[in-house]
């Protein structure tokens, strides 16, 4: 198991207890104002499990956006894979500033990326030998992502922190859709393919 995986599986365990808070969810999909209208706003203390949770989806966006930097350098990628990379590590670097933000809003400290050499090593960079090697690697992180927002969801208090969820999700399962017809494999006919 990947340290990504792990570290997926960690932030399951921990919003499968309902330690995710309507302030956290709030802030994670970017949304100070639902946040707010929860009844948590600017200078309201966030509990420790509030800021561990942004604190473990901060480093799976820090290993993302290392892991698509490492696939952008490696020459391996040709266009139009190249830029869809480059599109994505987008994505997840504008989550990774929300994230960062709103750790530091609720007092916490934002944890730091590690260095290039963990993630080398997490990622098994060394067995990556062409382009589909490392379409399949964020293939499988995508879709872990994916179902870990879903997996989020009914622990949630309301619709509205479940639609912040959604929307993260479905971010995740339309990279893991553009990975999988990037790497020619046809997109599975059976129905719920992810949660």
């Amino acid at each position: 198991m990947t340290q990504m995986q792990q570290s997926r599986r960690n932030l399951m365990r921990l919003t499968g207890t309902g330690v995710l808070s309507a302030v956290a969810v709030g802030i994670l999909g970017d949304a100070p104002a639902l946040a707010r209208s929860m009844g948590k706003g600017p200078g309201v203390t966030a509990s420790q499990g509030d800021i561990d949770i942004l604190n473990v989806a901060l480093g799976l966006e820090h290993e993302a956006i290392e892991a698509y930097q490492i696939g952008a350098e490696s020459g391996l990628l040709q266009k139009p894979v190249l830029d869809l990379a480059v599109i994505f590590q987008g994505h997840h670097k504008g989550h990774r500033d929300a994230l960062a933000r709103a750790v530091h809003d609720l007092g916490g400290k934002a944890v730091e990326p590690k260095t290039r050499a963990a993630y080398v090593e997490s990622l098994n960079v060394a067995a990556i030998k062409n382009q589909n090697d490392i379409l399949r690697l964020a293939q499988s992180h995508e879709m872990g992502a994916a179902n870990a927002y879903i997996g989020v969801m009914p622990s949630l208090g309301g619709k509205e922190l479940a639609q912040v969820c959604a929307k993260i999700a479905a971010d995740e399962a339309s990279h893991w859709s553009l990975l999988t017809t990037a790497l020619g494999q046809p997109i599975p006919a059976t129905a719920f393919l992810f949660g």
